[in-house]
């Protein structure tokens, strides 16, 4: 996001940073601050719409947006509801931008074209510069369906090695370029599962596809549960990960509850209901524990990381724990490892 910021400058916009909690003094601290400074461009998270929305608070109906002309969105995946959110109760008539890129590429592989509709949990279409397609096991294109992003082509802003690489190739193509070899395709795979939709040429985002959950051999994205569970007004944040067991694959549920609400068995058995009712019997987590407070570890760039949760459970190490913002997240769940042997 440095970038974005520079590039702001460069065109004469002034800049309004905010460091620190975005829910204190209160949960919409942020709209009394576009209404004092008249912000037009509002950059944020899923996971803040997501809160916003279980609260059922209305922005737009407490503060004078009139200067706010787009909300731009990145880190983690908005579920079709929080974009009708947006639009419903915070204001009708804006740009509402959502992206997805990667700090690796310096970019964004899709995002917002200003001049096309906004369709609710899609991404507008593919960068400028980004031959972006979703391939199958076979390497092949497909259309609706969910499948690995892939770049076709050399990017304008893509990396040429990494830094300690000895001969500048070995670790770099085995991070981008080894996963589709065996087909005879040299392709970025950046490790998003996505969907590009024939009717919009739109784009979903349905998480990491590393982290992707395999019960009974059904792909499911771990957006496809969070964009359920973290509308509930109970929930602030979740995590979900595929656990071997006898034989499949379980999903398990790590939920941090929001000030005032506890983990009972009501609302475990509300969550599985939710869950079931709005996806499908087999996206219902097996097991639901409580997180401790700042206990979902996250990137610097504010992305879940189910990988290293799903590493440790299963009893291999985590290599580098200094990419997380919270590493001492991981404590509590080196803690439940043998729980849920």
């Amino acid at each position: 996001m440095w970038n974005w910021l520079i590039s702001a400058l460069g065109v004469g916009a002034t800049i309004f940073l905010y460091d620190g909690n975005p829910l204190y003094p209160d949960p919409l601290s942020f709209f009394e601050l576009i209404e004092k400074h008249k912000i037009s461009i509002f950059g944020t998270s899923a996971a803040y719409i997501h809160y916003l929305m279980g609260l059922g608070v209305k922005p737009g109906e407490k503060y004078d947006l009139s200067g706010l002309r787009e909300i731009s969105q990145t880190a983690s995946t908005l579920s079709p509801e929080g974009f009708e959110y947006v639009y419903r109760e915070i204001k009708k008539d804006l740009f509402f931008n959502s992206i997805s890129g990667g700090t690796d590429i310096n970019g964004c592989f899709a995002g917002a074209i200003p001049i096309l509709p906004v369709y609710s949990g899609e991404l507008q279409g593919r960068a400028l510069g980004m031959k972006v397609e979703a391939y199958n096991d076979n390497a092949k294109p497909v259309e609706d369906e969910q499948a690995e992003l892939v770049c076709e082509a050399p990017a304008p802003s893509m990396p040429v090695y990494f830094w300690g690489d000895d001969d500048n190739l070995t670790k770099y193509k085995a991070a981008y370029f080894d996963h589709f070899k065996d087909t005879g395709k040299n392709v970025w795979r950046h490790g998003d599962y996505i969907v590009i939709h024939s009717d919009t040429d739109g784009i979903t985002f349905w998480g990491r596809s590393d982290a992707v959950l395999k019960p009974s051999g059904v792909r499911i994205g771990t957006a496809e549960i969070y964009n359920v569970v973290e509308q509930l007004p109970e929930v602030s944040d979740s995590l979900v990960i595929g656990q071997q067991w006898e034989g499949d694959i379980r999903i398990v549920m790590f939920v941090l509850l929001n000030k005032g609400y506890e983990l009972t068995n009501e609302l475990k058995t509300k969550i599985q209901q939710t869950i079931r009712e709005k996806t499908s019997p087999r996206h219902v987590p097996k097991l639901i524990y409580a997180a401790p407070s700042d206990g979902i570890p996250y990137t610097f760039s504010n992305k879940k990381v189910e990988i290293a949760v799903t590493k440790i459970i299963h009893g291999m190490e985590v290599a580098n724990r200094g990419a997380l913002r919270n590493p001492e997240s991981l404590d509590f769940y080196m803690q439940m490892k043998d729980k849920l042997k």
